[in-house]
C-alpha cells in the first residue's frame, strides 16, 4: 500500500470549467496506532525542544497513509523552526500551527491532498520560507481550481454543535475560536471566509473562522493577481485567468 491516496477533487494539470468542489469529508482515526505514535512524537520534540520536525519520517507507509491531519498538540512545538510534511497524505492543518511561532520553514510538498490552510497559519511571522505544491491549492494561478463553498454566517453558534461538525461541510470538525481576535466561537457568532495572502514564498489559500463581521472587515488585503477581497467560496466566484496555456 502506498502512503497517500490519490486526489481527484479537480484536475490538477488542466484548466476546467468552474464546478462545485467540496473539502475532504474524512475524519481522522484517533483510536489508530498511527495517530498514538505521532501524538508521542509532537510530546517528544516538545519535550527536547528540537528545531526540525519530521514525524511523517517516523511512521511506516500505512501508518502516514492513516495521517490526515496533525494533532492540537503541535501548539507545545514552540522552538521548531522547520515542520517537514514532505510526500503526506493529510488534508488539513489544524489552527494551532499558529502557536509554532518559531517556524522559519515549512515543507508540505507533493502533499496533493493538501489544498488549504488555516488562517492562524499567519501567525507563524518568522516564517519565510515554504515549499508548497502549488498545483494541489484552490486558486492556484496555473490552474485556478475553484474554492469550496462557505456556510452562511451566523450571528450566534447557539445552535451549532462547533464541537462535532462535519469537515465536509465547515473544513474541520471543531470549530473552538475566531482565527482574527483568539475569541471563543461558543461565544459569538461563525463567519468562514476565503483569502490569498503571501505566506512564506508563496500564496496560499486560507480559511478564515471570524467571530463576526468585524473581524472579516479587519482582514488584509489579498495578495495582487487573486481574488481580490475575502469571499465565501464556490463556482460563481471570478478569479483571474489562469496562467496556465492548456486551457480547454
Amino acid at each position: 500500500m502506498t502512503s497517500k491516496e490519490i486526489c481527484r477533487c479537480f484536475d490538477q494539470y488542466k484548466v476546467r470549467p468552474p464546478h462545485v468542489v467540496r473539502f475532504h469529508g474524512q475524519r481522522q482515526d484517533t483510536a489508530s496506532a498511527a495517530w498514538h505514535r505521532l501524538l508521542e512524537l509532537v510530546e517528544e520534540a516538545a519535550a527536547d525542544g528540537r528545531e526540525e520536525f519530521r514525524p511523517l519520517a517516523e511512521l511506516s507507509p500505512d501508518e502516514r497513509r492513516q495521517i490526515i491531519t496533525l494533532p492540537p498538540t503541535i501548539a507545545k512545538l514552540t522552538e521548531v523552526k522547520h515542520l517537514m510534511l514532505y510526500g503526506s497524505n493529510l488534508v488539513r492543518i489544524p489552527p494551532e500551527i499558529g502557536a509554532m511561532t518559531s517556524l522559519q520553514k515549512f515543507t508540505p510538498y507533493t502533499s496533493n491532498r493538501l489544498h488549504w490552510f488555516p488562517y492562524e497559519l499567519t501567525r507563524c511571522r518568522r516564517l519565510r520560507a515554504s515549499t508548497v505544491s502549488t498545483r494541489s491549492l484552490y486558486g492556484n494561478v496555473k490552474i485556478r481550481p475553484p474554492f469550496p463553498p462557505l456556510q452562511p454566517g451566523r450571528a450566534s453558534t447557539h445552535d451549532l454543535d462547533v464541537s462535532g461538525l462535519d469537515p465536509k461541510v465547515w473544513g474541520a470538525d471543531a470549530i473552538r475560536a475566531c482565527g482574527v481576535c483568539d475569541r471563543p466561537i461558543t461565544e459569538a457568532g461563525l463567519h468562514q471566509v476565503w483569502i490569498s495572502l503571501p505566506v512564506g514564498t508563496d500564496v496560499l489559500p486560507l480559511l478564515v473562522n471570524a467571530c463576526s463581521p468585524a473581524c472579516v472587515d479587519a482582514l488584509p488585503a489579498p495578495a495582487e493577481g487573486y481574488v481580490p477581497t475575502p469571499h465565501t467560496g464556490g463556482p460563481g466566484v471570478v478569479q483571474p485567468r489562469a496562467d496556465y496555456a492548456k486551457e480547454i
